[in-house]
């Protein structure tokens, strides 16, 4: 049973990065699709999959990953924030980016879940960050440009922006059920 599940999971990481972009650099979408070890990986090229509170604020830290992708619902009871300078697909010179995946998706690349990260206040430091997928459940506060929440989620809260600046660089595609201001 025990490696029954070990292989689900293995299975739905792959399937939940293989889509996440959209440059089929092979060198790249290997180390995108490997799982996090106990051993200390490098942050800027490789993803994190995660299904615990603590796992999920490690990813989103300035030590952690360009792409955090959720296995589940995640309550997290305090405040998190999103901080640190990543790049597109892991490359130095690739284009400053981060992303927060609240979906699984099969080898063709159709959504199969979405999932709902609760959290009291989420602070978006990372510039270029995009949610996709999935619920944010609480109030995001965005100090950094480029925020994109992508059209297939939600934030069930509100979103704040530090500044006029940071609010003209963003892309609103999604659903926020609360308020949408400069705070």
């Amino acid at each position: 049973m025990k490696l029954f599940k070990m292989m689900l999971v293995a299975g739905v990481s792959v399937a939940v990065l293989s889509g996440c972009g959209a440059n089929n650099n092979n060198a790249t979408n290997s180390a995108a699709t490997t799982a996090p070890t106990t051993e200390q990986t490098d942050a800027v090229t490789t993803a994190s999959i995660v299904n615990q509170a603590d796992a999920f604020t490690k990813a989103v830290s300035k030590d952690g990953n360009w792409i955090i992708a959720i296995l589940n619902d995640v309550t997290i009871a305090q405040d998190v924030v999103v901080e640190g300078e990543f790049h597109d697909k892991g490359a130095a010179d690739g284009d400053i980016y981060r992303k927060i995946a609240l979906y699984a998706q099969d080898a063709d690349h159709k959504v199969t879940a979405n999932y709902t990260l609760t959290v009291p206040k989420l602070t978006v430091q990372s510039e270029n960050l995009r949610v996709q997928g999935g619920t944010i459940k609480g109030d995001v506060y965005v100090e950094a440009n480029g925020f994109n929440l992508h059209e297939t989620s939600t934030i069930d809260g509100n979103l704040y922006f530090a500044n006029e600046d940071v609010k003209a660089t963003a892309g609103i595609e999604g659903k926020v059920t609360g308020a949408t201001e400069v705070k």
